[in-house]
């Protein structure tokens, strides 16, 4: 299979409908590719904390037009990122959407881990509570966002879920490189599947987001990465790999699920 990340460049001064329009045209670029993949927030901005009430939308919402448009006319697998997702009792989730050749909405999963610490996303918007894997002709794909590759559990439950790969869209900031590079391949090694997490780029709510999309494979191996412009990284899966790393390598079969704490004395 044939996966494109599209890296787009998430800045300040872009309204939500010029990103749309941009990224429905690189999308639609891609036909004769498998999957494609868009970052996190993309739309609204994932450091604009203070336009999200603005800018927040349903799964039927003018993003969701778009890309489900762009999916059907370049006739691949849409990973269309996140949005800022207004739910009918007023809660606003970080939801991410994926789309099938035909443009129908086919996974939906909302961001278990919410980035802030006591601040933005952490206060603003709601924690989904579902692990979400969605089966493809390409193999069964796991749904994750960001901050999520910090926490090893949720990828375990991907695993248990039957995930061949990960789709990760992200707004990682840049001065934490090294964690996203180290992250990415850890969860796609521990776990045994391909990984694509594509990251924006560009400055946002004055945060230089970190861009270096990257494809991993089960082995751990980096594929591809992009740079810190905007850029479509395109990359050859052989899927078989998956089932040929699990069973050269089965440390899976060996896991312990539960291990008792020592009693203190």
């Amino acid at each position: 299979m044939r996966a494109s990340l599209i890296q787009l460049s998430v800045d300040d001064p872009d309204s939500a409908d010029e990103r749309r329009r941009r990224a429905a045209s690189l999308v639609r670029a891609r036909a004769g590719d498998d999957l494609v993949v868009l970052p996190e927030l993309w739309a609204a901005g994932a450091w604009a904390y203070d336009r999200w009430g603005q800018d927040a939308e349903g799964i039927d919402g003018p993003t969701a037009e778009a890309m489900s448009a762009a999916a059907l006319e370049a006739g691949v697998w849409l990973h269309a990122g996140s949005i800022v997702e207004r739910d009918t009792d007023g809660t606003l989730y970080n939801t991410a959407l994926l789309f099938d050749r035909s443009g129908e909405l086919r996974g939906l999963y909302r961001k278990i881990h919410r980035y802030g610490f006591d601040t933005g996303e952490a206060t603003l918007m709601g924690g989904g509570d579902a692990i979400v894997t969605v089966p493809t002709e390409l193999g069964v794909i796991g749904l994750a966002i960001c901050y999520d590759l910090r926490f090893p559990e949720l990828f375990r439950g991907l695993l248990d879920a039957g995930a061949e790969l990960i789709a990760i869209p992200a707004a990682w900031p840049a001065a934490r490189l090294t964690h996203w590079q180290l992250l990415t391949r850890t969860r796609a090694l521990e776990e045994q599947v391909f990984l694509l997490a594509c990251c924006a780029t560009g400055t946002h709510g004055g945060m230089r987001q970190n861009g270096h999309s990257v494809a991993v494979d089960p082995w751990g191996t980096v594929l591809g990465e992009a740079g810190t412009a905007e850029e479509t990284l395109t990359v050859d899966l052989d899927m078989g790999q998956v089932a040929l790393m699990r069973s050269e390598l089965p440390v899976l079969r060996d896991r312990v699920l539960a291990i008792e704490a020592p009693r203190r004395r």
